[in-house]
């Protein structure tokens, strides 16, 4: 261990460090701690670099006794609050990098202490690798509605139980976070969210989360649930935690006032009623359209098997799997044919159900032409023997070009 004697200038070679495994991309975090400032309920802030928008950022996440936090600054200006803060209101820093450990201390007189230790290269081997996946994490295991719901323990560590659910929040925000970008999207202002069938709210405090985090953005998210246990559960967890921009409302997919939005989600809805919320996707305008359908049960009954595939369809399993992917590929057509680009893929399976697809909308700049996809979905009825989808009437009721 260096330690440097207390003198004017030890503050100022901390700060010098700073730049310098940020400029060297070395920098893992820094904390500040010891708060003597106005805020006596504000125990440390924990600093780390994220990338937003293609973009480097400091994120200055504020912990609180009873809540966390969040603000994303560029580099300069995050910089700046450091010099501010540390020193007339924080009396330790603590810089971490991938090769030391740096700790600048002040005592009552105001004298500035200087301690430095060199890692281990098993110790800088870990802190490295830790480094790398932390730039790969979409959500922040500090931020406070993880405890809250009970994914994280009092020290944010993972409850073994929570494992998947982390899992698939991380992947959830993953996804988003790219459809978001290629949607255009990644501005500033108001970000309008509606997660129709939002259960417990894991993946809607995420996403208002990870919204939060963005620079000037200003999200309004809203989880719509059926059951008002769950209703009042996620709207007093949103009261402890002092969340603005967040709240839950009793509610159906298929009854819902419309109303503008950027982003609608739906990953629980059964049957038709993902077709409903599709449709309230389409008429308001989202950006991005996320869906996890489940219980394909509209088209089964209606499939005539084809002369061809009647040695696969008439195991029941397999006509099963056909009806699922005739469905949600006839939902993804439809969606292409009102101006979206679309992907269906695995996602990771929700707690009480095996199925695991999701169907990602996202708005295109310039809608391709709709004849020839109108055409491939009248083409795929008839081959099935489709008499009626669901999606396809309630857009035809809007007075959309669908195929008869």
């Amino acid at each position: 261990m260096t330690t440097t004697s207390p003198g004017t200038g030890t503050a100022e070679r901390f700060f010098t460090l700073v730049e310098e495994a940020l400029a060297q991309r070395s920098f893992v975090r820094l904390v500040l701690a010891k708060n003597r400032g106005p805020q006596a309920d504000l125990e440390r802030i924990d600093v780390r670099l994220v990338e937003l928008r293609g973009a480097d950022a400091l994120s200055f996440v504020h912990h609180h006794k009873t809540r966390d936090l969040t603000k994303n600054l560029p580099p300069a200006e995050g910089l700046a609050l450091v010099r501010s803060l540390l020193g007339p209101e924080f009396k330790a820093g603590h810089l971490h990098t991938t090769t030391q450990e740096i700790q600048l201390g002040f005592t009552k007189k105001g004298q500035a202490g200087l301690h430095t230790r060199t890692l281990a290269a098993d110790e800088a081997r870990a802190a490295d690798a830790g480094h790398n996946r932390e730039k790969q994490r979409f959500v922040d295991p500090q931020a406070a509605f993880l405890v809250e719901l009970g994914v994280m323990d009092a020290q944010h560590r993972l409850v073994p139980a929570m494992s998947r659910k982390w899992k698939q929040i991380n992947k959830f925000v993953e996804v988003f976070s790219h459809a978001w970008a290629d949607a255009g999207q990644a501005r500033q202002g108001r970000v309008r969210v509606l997660d129709f069938g939002s259960g417990k709210g894991y993946l809607t405090f995420a996403l208002h989360d990870h919204l939060s985090r963005l620079p000037g953005c200003e999200p309004q998210v809203t989880g719509v649930e059926l059951r008002p246990d769950m209703v009042e559960l996620c709207n007093g967890a949103v009261r402890r935690l002092g969340l603005k921009g967040l709240d839950f409302r009793e509610g159906d997919v298929r009854s819902f006032a419309a109303e503008p939005v950027d982003v609608m989600i739906a990953l629980h809805a059964c049957d038709t009623a993902t077709d409903h919320a599709i449709h309230m996707g389409i008429r308001a305008k989202a950006a991005v359209i996320l869906c996890s359908p489940c219980c394909h049960k509209q088209l089964r009954p209606q499939m005539k098997s084809p002369a061809v595939l009647r040695p696969l369809l008439d195991h029941g399993i397999h006509l099963g799997q056909e009806a699922e992917m005739l469905t949600d590929g006839l939902r993804a057509l439809l969606l292409e044919s009102e101006g979206y680009a679309t992907q269906v893929f695995e996602f990771i399976s929700l707690e009480h159900t095996s199925k695991n697809k999701m169907i990602l909308a996202v708005k295109r700049g310039q809608p391709l032409p709709a004849a020839a996809v109108l055409e491939q979905i009248r083409a795929l009825k008839e081959f099935y023997g489709v008499r009626e989808q669901c999606l396809e009437a309630l857009l035809r009721q809007d007075g959309a070009a669908c195929p008869a």
